[in-house]
């Protein structure tokens, strides 16, 4: 199974360390987006196999939304990665059919977790 992963988030120095924390645990990255116009583009030429999407995106749409859509047109699964997971926002999130919420400020370890169950999930779910 093809196990890249989009990563999904406007914070440059959280980018950087999900990167290089996630290149340290042998994880391939698709890319790195800031946007959701970003996050389908690379997608689209990427095919990653899950997102990390956080939520407060640069630019007019979110991360729910760009996970809604790399879902319905791609297929493509997400966990966000997020610290605005109030209520509203789950239930708006749920068309995107997530696979996990990690909650703000998260460890490597953590984000590593959430990344094996989902993958786990797929599996299961393929």
């Amino acid at each position: 199974m093809n196990q890249s992963i989009l990563v999904v988030e406007d914070d440059y120095l959280i980018a950087l360390d999900i990167e290089a924390g996630l290149l340290a645990e042998g994880f391939s990255l698709a890319g790195v987006a800031t946007s959701a116009d970003e996050a389908i583009s690379m997608a689209l030429s990427t095919k990653p196999v899950l997102a990390l999407m956080d939520i407060r995106l640069l630019g007019k749409r979110d991360g729910i939304d760009a996970a809604v859509e790399l879902y319905r047109e791609l297929g493509i699964r997400c966990i966000f990665t997020t610290a605005h997971g109030d209520r509203d926002l789950r239930l708006r999130a749920e068309a995107a059919r997530p696979l996990g919420w990690v909650q703000k400020p998260y460890s490597i370890a953590t984000l590593v977790a959430a990344i094996r169950d989902a993958f786990q999930e797929l599996k299961k779910e393929s």
